[in-house]
């Protein structure tokens, strides 16, 4: 029915291509400078990494949910995985065995398969998070636009690729011609003190928001997933009920079971905007301290669990 793409090759490194100085992933495109910082990054997330495996061994003598994933495995990367193994679960190729079945695939737009009878699934709706689908689905929910019109928008607009996770953001002035696969949105003044910019990134899973963080760069790097803080929060300290509850039927309507939502809050209007969402996160942010990293994937793991009514 799904063929063996769900089980992928395990050698993930192979998803790497490494030439004249850049890293560029396979399977999305995105492309890194290969310098200290990228090497600092790996080590950084090795360290979590190897907790992850401590825990992956841990989880043969326990009994956690099975999980199938179609079409595409996920690599360690990801947050499903790390979150899985703290589980005590394990991943299986056939999801007739499965307990919860997660459709997967790191594309901004897909053409998914129809979803297993009588299984917990996840994300077979989920077929488009660009950046203009995230901007109509907000504006529906919220009732207030994100996306301006460049064409006629007199000042400063942010441009940014349709392509999730490319970071390539700009400020430009408008009026200006559109260009080809890039979509025109509000700049949400998410600063605090003057040189500082502040997204909370909204974790998704089921019907619920359990868990957030807040992340925080220079205004120079605003667009660019480089943070010099990531704080574990929860959502009411940040949120409303009332935005909570709105950002719940925006994931329900973009058919979001599991992944991330990027907010921003504007500073001159109060209001809060979803400009991303990802359900292929990859989390926790590599600038958490590692003792949260922790703390919020035994968390998710439980709410695994919970879901699949399997609790080792």
């Amino acid at each position: 029915m799904y063929g063996k793409s769900q089980i992928g090759n395990a050698f993930w490194w192979s998803d790497w291509d490494i030439r004249d100085g850049v890293v560029a992933v396979k399977s999305t495109g995105q492309r890194l400078p290969f310098g200290p910082r990228f090497l600092l990054i790996c080590l950084n997330w090795l360290v979590y990494y190897f907790c992850m495996e401590a825990w992956r061994a841990a989880s043969f003598a326990r009994k956690g949910p099975k999980v199938a994933f179609v079409p595409h495995r996920p690599r360690p990367w990801y947050f499903i995985w790390p979150a899985l193994h703290a589980a005590g679960g394990r991943i299986v190729s056939r999801p007739e065995d499965a307990d919860l079945v997660m459709c997967f695939e790191d594309a901004t737009r897909s053409t998914l398969p129809s979803a297993p009878a009588n299984k917990v699934t996840m994300n077979f709706g989920c077929n488009d998070v660009s950046k203009s689908r995230v901007a109509e689905v907000f504006e529906a929910v919220f009732d207030y636009p994100l996306h301006i019109d460049p064409e006629t928008h007199s000042g400063p607009m942010v441009e940014k690729s349709e392509i999730n996770g490319a970071h390539d953001g700009q400020v430009v002035i408008g009026p200006k011609t559109p260009r080809e696969g890039f979509v025109y949105q509000k700049v949400v003044d998410n600063r605090i003190g003057d040189d500082q910019v502040e997204d909370l990134r909204c974790l998704v899973v089921g019907s619920h928001i359990p868990t957030s963080f807040i992340k925080r760069r220079p205004l120079d790097r605003r667009f660019i997933n480089a943070n010099c803080e990531v704080l574990l929060v929860e959502p009411d300290s940040y949120l409303t009920q009332g935005e909570i509850h709105k950002l719940q039927a925006f994931a329900a309507r973009m058919n979001l079971q599991w992944g991330a939502m990027d907010v921003l809050r504007d500073r001159a209007d109060g209001r809060i905007y979803v400009v991303d969402v990802n359900k292929t996160n990859i989390d926790p942010p590599i600038a958490l301290p590692l003792k949260d990293k922790l703390k919020v994937t035994k968390q998710i793991a439980q709410m695994l669990r919970d879901m699949t009514g399997v609790d080792g």
